[in-house]
């Protein structure tokens, strides 16, 4: 039994460092407090170092948010695909002599990941479909 509490030792001292680290923050900020001098600079919001021009709300085309999100689901998409890519074909892998596909075709994982690419396959054609791609 005390083997096992010594081994999460080192986890309960990084909790202690972390709690003690927010603690000591938290306590530093009332204990050092900030400047309270207002002037209409300080005010000011902050646009990247650029003097605010005109209204904060303005309209965005929605195009932009359209391909943020395919550029997110296409790169998600890797995520998926790089890990199985590296399981189902280990290096050093050769193809079997009885057949011409690889050892990891006939896997059942093969045609799941064949399913998902289609799926993506079909998403992108209707997106260009659509016209998300092309900029006014």
């Amino acid at each position: 039994m005390d083997e096992q509490i010594s081994s999460f030792f080192p986890v309960l001292l990084f909790l202690a460092v972390v709690v003690g680290f927010a603690v000591a923050a938290m306590t530093a900020t009332h204990i050092f407090p900030k400047p309270r001098k207002k002037t209409p600079a300080k005010d000011m919001p902050y646009e990247s170092g650029m003097d605010p021009e005109g209204d904060a709300r303005q309209h965005f085309d929605v195009k932009f948010y359209l391909v943020a999100i395919l550029f997110l689901i296409f790169d998600v998409e890797l995520l998926f695909l790089y890990p199985w890519a590296t399981a189902a074909y280990p290096p050093g892998d050769a193809l079997r002599t009885a057949s011409y596909l690889p050892a990891g075709l006939s896997n059942p994982v093969f045609l799941v990941m064949l399913l998902f690419n289609a799926t993506l396959i079909l998403a992108y054609v209707y997106a260009w479909k659509k016209g998300v791609f092309t900029w006014r």
